[in-house]
C-alpha cells in the first residue's frame, strides 16, 4: 500500500533571522518565515493530506495553518487536544459534515526542536569566533556531540523516532498521507532514519526551512517523490 509523508521544517522564525541559537525558546515566524511557509503550501496544495503532526513549539504550530492556507481540498486544520482537560472536551465537533472539512494536527514535544542548553539566545557567529567554527560546527551538525548542557542530535533521535515511529509511521501504512511540521534537527533525525545515513553523512544533512520533502512510502520503503 502506497501512502506520502510529507516533512516540513518551519519557515523562518525571527531568531533564525537574527541568527541565533533557538532550541526550545518559544519564539514565532518572522514575517519572512510566514511568507515560507505559504510558499511550502503551494508546493503540496494538491496533495490530499489526512492528518497533520507537528511540535509543541510556536514557530511549527504556526507553519501548519498558513502552509494549508490555499490547499486544493478547502480542509481546515483543527489543533487537536488529547489530555487536556476541558480543552478537550469543549472543542468536540457534532457536525458529520463540518468533521469531513477537518484536517488533525497532534501535537508533541517529542517532534519539537534539539535543545540547545546554554547556547539558547546566543549569536552564532560570535559563537564560532568564542569557540571555533569546527566546534561550532560539531555541535550544530554532529550526531553525538553535545551543546553545552543541551542535546546531541543522538539524544534527540532518542525521543523523535520511538515517536515517529508508534504514532506516525501507522497512518503510513493504512496509505494516509501525513505532513509533519517540525525542526531542523528533529526532522534530520527522521531523515536519518529513513534513509539510513551514517554518522558522518548526517554531518552533510541541512534542511532548509520551508521546504518540504515529499516522500513515497510503500512495504517499509521510504523514496523521495
Amino acid at each position: 500500500m502506497s501512502s506520502k509523508l510529507i516533512l516540513l521544517r518551519h519557515g523562518q522564525s525571527i531568531w533564525n533571522k537574527e541568527n541565533l541559537f533557538t532550541g526550545w525558546v518559544d519564539i514565532p515566524l518572522s514575517e519572512e518565515g510566514i511568507q515560507e511557509a505559504i510558499e511550502a503550501g503551494k508546493k503540496i496544495e494538491n496533495i490530499s493530506i489526512d492528518v497533520v503532526f507537528t511540535s509543541s513549539l510556536v514557530r511549527a504550530q504556526m507553519t501548519v495553518p498558513l502552509a494549508l492556507l490555499h490547499h486544493k481540498s478547502g480542509k481546515i486544520p483543527v489543533f487537536m487536544h488529547s489530555g487536556e482537560g476541558k480543552l478537550e472536551e469543549w472543542s468536540q465537533v457534532y457536525s458529520e459534515e463540518a468533521k469531513k472539512r477537518l484536517i488533525p494536527v497532534y501535537m508533541a514535544w517529542e517532534l519539537n526542536e534539539r535543545m540547545y542548553g546554554k547556547l539558547q539566545g546566543l549569536n552564532k557567529a560570535e559563537t564560532a569566533k568564542e569557540y571555533g567554527e569546527d566546534q561550532v560546527k560539531l555541535w550544530r551538525r554532529s550526531f553525538d556531540v553535545c551543546p553545552p548542557d543541551g542535546e546531541s542530535l543522538a539524544m534527540t533521535a532518542a525521543r523523535t523516532l520511538p515517536y515517529f515511529k508508534e504514532k506516525i509511521v501507522p497512518y503510513l501504512e493504512q496509505g494516509k498521507t501525513v505532513l509533519v511540521s517540525a525542526h531542523g534537527n528533529s526532522l534530520r533525525s527522521i531523515v536519518m532514519h529513513l534513509k539510513n545515513l551514517s554518522k558522518e553523512e548526517v554531518i552533510k544533512l541541512e534542511l532548509a526551512t520551508g521546504d518540504p520533502l515529499i516522500y513515497t512510502h510503500e512495504n517499509g520503503k521510504y523514496d523521495l517523490s
